[in-house]
């Protein structure tokens, strides 16, 4: 494993990652991002992340309430922006909590496209992920994890081919302060719980059920649907606009 440099990292200078495909877990990075004190502007983040690779195709994942209009709005301003946004309802619990899981979504997508990228980029801290990142590395695939150190579980670290710390690039994802209404992902993540954000975050329980549904995952071949990837319509446009 090899962590990200910005300034020195040869593959990255030249290009060598070729397609890339890039998974967000929205719930995660908003709550570790604002643990940090950033605002993260998602042009910037996705410019980043792709560097000299090709886009294949820019994913975003998050819990929503799906009567909230600003909320919407926001998830409207990603899609409009590239990202391939996949959400999933708020569920009230118990205890009064609403939250959204969406780690088997983002696992189904990262193996049943591998293959059509050369580089997956999880942007997670989650440990969870850490079967599925090595399923996805034994499919010849490079697999890069992007996340704020503090944050980020050192299992998932270790088994990532390159880890980017977020926290040393932050100038350059970081939003811009900009005048008047515009609508942001605090309208829409702020509300979920943060519950695996504290000073311990990277001593993470592995969820059993979790690690189940990923071995039977991993064991099930997963074809990918030739036609949504024709010659010509698999690449996505990043925008300078935000």
């Amino acid at each position: 494993m090899n962590n990200f440099d910005p300034a020195n990292n040869v593959s990255w200078k030249l290009g060598h990652r070729g397609r890339v495909a890039v998974f967000i877990d929205g719930n995660n990075l908003f709550h570790a991002a604002r643990f940090h004190n950033i605002d993260i502007d998602y042009n910037k983040l996705l410019r980043v992340l792709l560097g000299d690779g090709r886009l294949l195709r820019a994913f975003f994942y998050t819990g929503v309430d799906v009567g909230a209009e600003r909320q919407q709005g926001f998830l409207l301003w990603m899609r409009r922006n590239g990202f391939r946004v996949i959400q999933k309802e708020l569920k009230t619990f118990y205890d009064g909590s609403r939250k959204a899981n969406l780690d088997v979504e983002i696992a189904v997508d990262m193996l049943s496209l591998a293959g059509r990228y050369d580089t997956a980029v999880l942007v997670s801290g989650d440990e969870d992920f850490v079967y599925a990142v090595n399923a996805v590395a034994y499919k010849g695939c490079r697999v890069e994890i992007a996340g704020f150190r503090s944050n980020t579980a050192p299992k998932l670290i270790d088994v990532a081919d390159y880890f980017i710390d977020l926290g040393e690039i932050a100038d350059r994802v970081r939003k811009d302060v900009v005048q008047g209404a515009r609508y942001d992902e605090r309208e829409i993540l702020e509300q979920q719980p943060a519950h695996y954000l504290h000073e311990q975050i990277h001593i993470q329980e592995t969820n059993d059920g979790f690690e189940t549904a990923m071995r039977v995952l991993v064991e099930t071949t997963l074809e990918p649907d030739d036609t949504e990837f024709a010659d010509g319509a698999e690449f996505i446009r990043v925008t300078d606009e935000q």
